[in-house]
C-alpha cells in the first residue's frame, strides 16, 4: 500500500499495516514518512528489498553507499564526479550510485564507487531508508563533540525512534565502528550537539562560541557557524536536509557578522522549538521570513 507524496515519488501508509505505526502519535508517525528530499522514486524501490530490519543496521548500510569528499584524494577519481556532492535529493543520490554500480542497497560498495558525499549524506541517506521502512527518523545538524578535545566540530547524524524505550536514539551514520567514540549507534548526552543545544549553551554561557566550527577551515569557526547550523536543523527538523553550504533568510548576513539581538533573539525561540521537537510548531516557525526555506533549494 503507497501513496505518491507531493514530489511525485512513493511513500508507504504503514498506519494500517503495522501495530507499531498504529501505535505511534502524530508527532512521530510525521518522521516515519518522507519529506521532500528523503521520497524514493518507484523504480529504486527494488534496490532497498533486502535492507535489514534494525535501525542500526539500516544506517551501516547508507554508511556502505558513501564516500566523504574529504576522503577521496587517494581514489583520483574524474574531477566531474566531486559535484556529486551538491546533490540534495536521496533519489538523485541513488540514481548516482546506481549509475556507478546498480548492486541493491544493502550491497557496500568499494570506495570508489560509492557516491561522494559529506556527513549531511551518510545521515539523510539513513534517515530516507530507515523512513522507507516505516521507522521514524531525522537528520540533525549540529556538532560533534568527540573528534578533538574540547572542541565542537560540524557534524551531522542521524536519528530513529525507539519504540520500545519510548526516546529518539543518535546514531553516527557516517563513523559507526571507527572509533570515535564508544557507541556511535546510541550517542550519550553531550556527545553531539544540535545547532540549538549549541546555541544554547552558548547564550548561557557554559560552551566557548569559537571553539565551534568546521574542521580544515580557518575562517569557519565562532558563533556564527553555531547560528548557521541552528537554521539548518530546524530545516532538517522541518524534513527539509539541506547542504551544510546552504544559506537563505539573513544566513549570509549572520556569517559575515552583520545581524543583531534581534535575530538572536528569534534563534533562541527556535533553540527552544527544536529542544521541544513538536511538528506543528517547528513548521510554523520555518515559515519566517528569515527562516523559510526557498523552493528552488528544494528541487
Amino acid at each position: 500500500m503507497s501513496r505518491r507524496n507531493a514530489t511525485g515519488r512513493v511513500a508507504f501508509s504503514y498506519r494500517a499495516q503495522n501495530p507499531m505505526i498504529r501505535t505511534m502519535t502524530d508527532d512521530v508517525l510525521y518522521y516515519s514518512l518522507p519529506g521532500p528530499l528523503t521520497g524514493l522514486d518507484p523504480a529504486q524501490l527494488r534496490l532497498a528489498e533486502g535492507l535489514p530490519d534494525d535501525p542500526v543496521g539500516i544506517c551501516a548500510v547508507a554508511q556502505g553507499l558513501v564516500i566523504h569528499i574529504a576522503n577521496v584524494g587517494p581514489l583520483n577519481l574524474p574531477e566531474d564526479r566531486l559535484a556529486e556532492k551538491d546533490i540534495r535529493p536521496v533519489s538523485a543520490l541513488i540514481t548516482a550510485l546506481t549509475t556507478l554500480d546498480p548492486s541493491p542497497l544493502h550491497q557496500a560498495r568499494p570506495p570508489e564507487r560509492r557516491v561522494v558525499g559529506t556527513c549531511r549524506d551518510f545521515a539523510t541517506l539513513a534517515c530516507a531508508l530507515l523512513r522507507l521502512r516505516g521507522i521514524p527518523a531525522r537528520a540533525r545538524c549540529g556538532f560533534g563533540m568527540y573528534f578533538e578535545e574540547g572542541y565542537g566540530l560540524d557534524h551531522w547524524i542521524t536519528e530513529y525512534r525507539h519504540d520500545g524505550e519510548d526516546r529518539w536514539v543518535r546514531v553516527d551514520t557516517e563513523h559507526l565502528g571507527r572509533g570515535f567514540v564508544a557507541r556511535p549507534d546510541d550517542l550519550a548526552e553531550g556527545e553531539f550537539l544540535t545547532g540549538g543545544e549549541a546555541w544554547t549553551r552558548y547564550r548561557q554561557g557554559h560552551i566557548d562560541g569559537h571553539r565551534f566550527g568546521v574542521p580544515r577551515t580557518d575562517h569557519a569557526w565562532g558563533p556564527s557557524e553555531i547560528r548557521g547550523n541552528a537554521v539548518r536543523d530546524l530545516a532538517a527538523l522541518c524534513k527539509k536536509e539541506m547542504l551544510p553550504w546552504d544559506e537563505w533568510g539573513r544566513m549570509a548576513d549572520a556569517y559575515a557578522g552583520r545581524t543583531g539581538p534581534d535575530y538572536d533573539v528569534l534563534l533562541d525561540a527556535l533553540a527552544d522549538t527544536c529542544a521541544a521537537a513538536r511538528p506543528p510548531a517547528l513548521s510554523g516557525l520555518s515559515n519566517h521570513p528569515d527562516l523559510a526555506v526557498p523552493a528552488h533549494l528544494l528541487d
